[in-house]
């Protein structure tokens, strides 16, 4: 049985991401399923630090960005999600590539929502695990 209460299209998804940090550093969703999101970030010279690694700033911004979206598809239509707080532990260097996230409820509240998401690279080796606490905003 599907969490979403709005019907996840991808092409309407990506295109609102267009002019923003995710189109500049190339996060695409790609993916749902019944309870879950997903998405890719390239590894590339816009998203890694000085040492030529994966930065982890770029990591978050991809966890919080399937997060967010998957957070807003569960929602009423009087609400907008926001984040609270986020967590990552980077567990793996990715140096090439494509990293895939996906992100995956923990709990989905009238108040606040709670979600892992999990960032894989080209090997499905896990590069981060995040935890994404949202927040409801009355629109």
């Amino acid at each position: 049985m599907s969490i979403w209460k709005k019907e996840p299209s991808l092409d309407a998804i990506n295109k609102q991401m267009e002019g923003t940090i995710c189109d500049h550093i190339g996060i695409k969703v790609t993916d749902f399923g019944d309870d879950s999101l997903t998405g890719t970030m390239p590894v590339d010279h816009r998203t890694i630090q000085p040492a030529g690694i994966l930065h982890g700033g770029s990591s978050v911004v991809l966890t919080e960005t399937l997060g967010s979206i998957a957070a807003n598809l569960c929602s009423e239509e009087d609400k907008y999600w926001v984040g609270l707080e986020v967590n990552a532990n980077h567990i793996k260097a990715a140096t090439s590539g494509l990293v895939t996230g996906t992100a995956k409820a923990v709990h989905v509240g009238r108040s606040t929502q709670v979600w892992e998401i999990r960032l894989e690279n080209e090997k499905k080796q896990l590069t981060c695990i995040s935890r994404l606490t949202m927040a409801a905003v009355n629109r």
